[in-house]
């Protein structure tokens, strides 16, 4: 994934570029045969391919840290595997629901949690890289604000399904009658990008630095 960091690293990143090839398109092509809803399967799929693309261009003129890369590859598996079976219907979110007694298949609240948590390392990086905002305090804010544009933008496009197709828009909303699906999605997002933010600073402060040497 880059060809910037110390030697010493490079065997480990060796390893690491492959087993996220091998991750994404294996999981990507088991996705892909026979899903609950085709059209479902594209819309979900979509921005992990998306990912995949930039990430590919930008490989050697802007590498990410390993950490950046990793969330990415978790986020696109969270995808994949809600478009296989859309994700009301994900076994491990029905294993849930009859485990702890919910009312819902709440693999989407997953989803929408990895919403916030994976683009909040991923704006934090790109801030602090090409020095968009210096401050710590002011970066935290900005950051959480990104994850929550994001997680509005994905909620209008479920409002664009749902007008375009009702049939489609139950796949791909994972509603499941839920009066507050949204504001839930969102406050997912934002629990998300905040412990990111706590959790993984320090660690994507120390890759970042290893990086710079490079």
């Amino acid at each position: 994934m880059t060809d910037r960091l110390p030697s010493r690293h490079q065997s480990q990143l060796w390893l690491l570029q492959w087993a996220w090839l091998a991750l994404f398109w294996g999981v990507l092509a088991w996705s892909a045969i026979a899903p609950r809803d085709r059209l479902t399967w594209w819309l979900e799929v979509a921005p992990a391919l998306a990912g995949f693309l930039v990430l590919a261009g930008t490989r050697r003129s802007f590498p990410l840290t390993p950490l950046a890369y990793t969330l990415v590859l978790l986020h696109c598996l969270i995808l994949m595997i809600g478009g296989h079976y859309t994700y009301a219907e994900v076994p491990l979110g029905d294993w849930l629901r009859e485990a702890f007694g919910q009312d819902r298949n709440n693999y989407d609240k997953l989803g929408h949690f990895a919403q916030g948590f994976v683009p909040a390392i991923l704006a934090r990086e790109l801030m602090i890289r090409l020095r968009i905002v210096l401050r710590p305090a002011w970066r935290g804010f900005l950051v959480v604000c990104v994850c929550l544009a994001i997680s509005a933008a994905y909620e209008l496009l479920e409002w664009v399904a749902a007008l375009v197709s009702a049939q489609a828009a139950d796949a791909f909303l994972g509603s499941q009658g839920y009066a507050w699906d949204t504001q839930s999605d969102m406050a997912f997002a934002l629990l998300g990008a905040l412990l990111a933010l706590v959790l993984l600073g320090r660690w994507h402060d120390r890759q970042l630095a290893r990086l710079s040497r490079g």
